[in-house]
């Protein structure tokens, strides 16, 4: 009767001690995999934020979607100019004597395409998409709007990808507690985002270890 018992306890024992191995596990092997698609996820947000910049640079507001992003990093250019101090004659009538003026001159030196640039090494047809797993996809979802201020309108856009979407595949419980998480060294909330609708913010929501 006591070896059934040993038996019965070494038994218990041992199951114990894999629930806790695999629940610590688990749990690095978690922090791992957020690891890697979270610094995914910021890099690609990083990349829309470039293309964002440069299309406001040329035309003034923001890309309200992706084609019209890919269309412009296609043909788009940058005008390459210079700045240079110069001067002039001018004659001033009220005290009947020339002056001297002084300006400034902007030389248009060229003109530089946008994709080769910026995105030469870049798939920036694929900007929406975050790819992980064994084929799986979480989107990027792509808002603009604007914000006034001093009676003037200022235009905005937002990046943002759910954590949720980029962790489809992991425990639950896991995903819930990382939605609910709060620190300065973690991405907070349940969303990681670049830019904002209601500010004129282009930065994101992630921690400086992201951008090392």
């Amino acid at each position: 009767m006591k070896i059934v018992i040993q038996l019965v306890l070494w038994v218990a024992i041992a199951f114990l001690g894999y629930k806790v191995y695999d629940s610590v596990y688990s749990s690095v092997r978690f922090q791992e995999v957020k690891g890697v698609r979270f610094a995914k996820a910021v890099n690609q947000l990083k990349k829309i934020r470039t293309a964002q910049a440069a299309y406001k640079t040329v035309t003034g507001k923001y890309a309200g979607d992706y084609e019209k992003l890919a269309q412009f990093i296609d043909t788009a250019k940058f005008t390459i100019t210079q700045q240079r101090d110069s001067s002039f004659i001018r004659f001033n009538k009220q005290l009947r004597i020339d002056q001297s003026i002084d300006t400034l001159v902007v030389d248009v030196l060229g003109y530089e395409s946008i994709k080769d640039s910026l995105f030469s090494k870049v798939d920036y047809r694929q900007l929406k998409n975050i790819s992980f797993g064994e084929g799986q996809v979480a989107s990027i979802k792509l808002e603009t709007s604007s914000v006034e201020k001093n009676s003037i309108l200022y235009p905005t856009y937002q990046a943002t990808v759910a954590k949720r979407d980029l962790l489809a595949d992991q425990a639950a419980n896991y995903i819930d507690q990382e939605e609910k998480l709060q620190s300065l060294e973690e991405i907070n909330g349940t969303h990681i985002t670049v830019g904002s609708l209601g500010e004129v913010n282009t930065n994101g929501n992630w921690p400086i270890v992201y951008d090392k």
